[in-house]
């Protein structure tokens, strides 16, 4: 069994074909999946997507490139938290990849994600690029450890790795890792240790080798669990087993892994 730690299945991509990639999904051993919201206008589906579908869990949150204007407040956060099936915080962080200018108010949305994830004790989902000095530093300052958590769609080095890892933090792994110029990420990969690590699509994007350039989906976590194994030299039993584990450990304790 596998888990697709992060994907966005509540996007328009899926509209069409929803109910066929979750038998994909199945098909190929993926027996749980969780959707982050990236806006709060998506919460409510995000939440119904989880509320109809075994195996489905749900993330509220508003993506650090979203307008400053979208920043929820506490009150919003709390109450989507309170959901049923809802079980992180996020995504949120800090990306200055994409945004320009005085970015404060990053800083501080991420700040207010992290208060949410303390007060509920429900683990927060971390996004970072370009930002990474800015996002452990938070994270320190706001006592992220608190609350716990994950690097998703993890693409830094072994130093922050560390950090994060020095935190309490997991490391997820999407389907970057597996493509050929991807050396310094694999060098990272090896050093993960395997009870922090889980495995994500972020699907529709970053379509894992050898499906790169397609449409992602839940289905496809098969292919960075096979990479990773080979990579590590561990069994895709083994690893299918220890980040289902992982998963369980960080976001529903109360789940049998």
């Amino acid at each position: 069994m596998l888990v697709d730690s992060h994907c966005h299945l509540d996007f328009e991509d899926f509209a069409e074909d929803r109910e066929a990639i979750l038998e994909r999904a199945r098909a190929a051993g993926v027996d749980e999946i969780l959707i982050a919201a990236v806006v709060q206008q998506h919460w409510a589906r995000v939440q119904t997507l989880a509320a109809e579908n075994d195996g489905i869990w749900a993330a509220a949150g508003v993506h650090p490139n979203e307008p400053e204007d979208e920043t929820p407040s506490m009150e919003s956060l709390l109450a989507a938290l309170s959901a049923e099936k809802v079980v992180a915080v996020g995504e949120t962080g800090l990306d200055y990849f994409r945004s320009e200018g005085d970015l404060r108010w990053q800083q501080e949305r991420f700040a207010r994600h992290i208060a949410a994830s303390k007060a509920t004790g429900k683990p927060v989902i971390v996004h970072t690029r370009a930002a990474a000095a800015d996002t452990l530093a938070l994270m320190r300052s706001e006592d992220a450890r608190a609350g716990g958590g994950v690097i998703h769609c993890f693409t830094e080095d072994w130093d922050f790795a560390r950090a994060a890892l020095d935190m309490g933090f997991y490391i997820s792994l999407s389907g970057i890792v597996t493509f050929k110029k991807s050396l310094d990420l694999q060098a990272v990969a090896r050093k993960l240790p395997m009870d922090r690590l889980l495995v994500e699509t972020d699907a529709p994007y970053l379509a894992p080798t050898p499906m790169r350039g397609k449409r992602n989906e839940p289905a496809y976590v098969l292919h960075v669990a096979e990479f990773l194994a080979d990579l590590r030299g561990e069994s895709l039993v083994e690893l299918a087993q220890q980040t289902t584990a992982n998963f369980h450990r960080l976001f529903i304790p109360t789940v049998p892994a």
